[in-house]
């Protein structure tokens, strides 16, 4: 395993933000180029230790999935090696784990599909029988699948703040009826189609989130992630059981464990600083990133 990369320090391109897992630097006023470190967050706090080979796996689930939903919408991939834009010293930094992309003029909605009930769809559920002002029958319960997929769009906020779930009306007071009917129905075709291909490789794809940016024609174009585990909640099939919350091959597991972690003698308020991580946390949330992924690459 190479060496975990928590924060990048390329000094041939000039940084224009860090995100709470990627670092992207402008290349000309046209190209952005994104590394994925090997940073994790979880309740909006990024922890003090990375995952070894997170950013890679993520940058590679990301590309496996651009490719197999390029007839659904362009995406934002160049086709330019991220190599070819750093110093040769820096190359290590971007091997596997960097996007050069186009850079976009990104739409401030979180384009969230949802075909099963989980976390909080199904809190909401329990409490109006709806999610996002979306109606839902009777009769549902924890990781029900749901009759049709369905979209729950959220307003993006400041970086460290909680996205704020919205209707879909109030999507079209931001954005625009047109736009907004668009992203909803591309939205649900990218989910439907991954969901099918996870699904002959055991997994379930619950619930996702694609991001768009408009090109300087006018298009809408596929940006940032895509269906990683840190997007998108994954669910081994083999052990699904409505009712119950499934295992998942995502953070699932660090959360878990910093519910009960403790700073200074008290339980972790979830602001920062973050809880040291052990090493077999660490070890354990590695494991079921690379398990998702060895599943969907075979």
């Amino acid at each position: 395993m190479a060496t975990a990369l928590h924060t990048s320090s390329l000094t041939s391109l000039p940084l224009l933000a860090r995100g709470k897992v990627r670092d992207n630097y402008a290349v000309g006023d046209d190209r952005i180029l994104m590394v994925a470190s090997d940073r994790i967050s979880a309740f909006d706090v990024i922890m003090g230790e990375p995952i070894p080979g997170k950013g890679v796996l993520l940058t590679q689930m990301a590309l496996f999935w651009f490719k197999k939903l390029g007839h659904i919408c362009p995406n934002h991939l160049t086709g330019d090696a991220p190599e070819s834009v750093v110093r040769a010293d820096e190359v290590p930094q971007v091997t596997g784990r960097a996007m050069l992309v186009k850079r976009l003029q990104p739409i401030p909605i979180e384009a969230v599909v949802r075909g099963y009930l989980a976390g909080s769809g199904w809190q909401e559920y329990q409490a109006s029988q709806s999610v996002c002002g979306v109606p839902l029958p009777k009769g549902l319960h924890n990781a029900s699948r749901l009759p049709e997929s369905i979209f729950t769009p959220a307003a993006k906020a400041a970086m460290g703040e909680h996205d704020e779930n919205i209707t879909f009306e109030q999507t079209v007071e931001r954005i625009g009826a047109p736009l907004a009917e668009k992203i909803r129905t591309i939205s649900i075709a990218l989910y439907e189609t991954a969901r099918d291909v996870a699904a002959a490789k055991g997994i379930i794809i619950a619930d996702t989130k694609f991001e768009f940016g408009l090109d300087p024609n006018g298009n809408l174009v596929l940006m940032d992630e895509v269906l990683t585990p840190d997007s998108s909640r994954y669910w081994p099939s083999d052990s699904y059981q409505v009712g119950l919350n499934p295992p998942s091959y995502d953070k699932q597991f660090l959360r878990d464990w910093l519910e009960t972690a403790q700073v200074q003698g008290k339980p972790w308020s979830k602001s920062p600083p973050a809880p040291h991580l052990p090493e077999d946390v660490i070890a354990q949330t590695s494991a079921k990133y690379q398990e998702a992924w060895d599943r969907l690459k075979d």
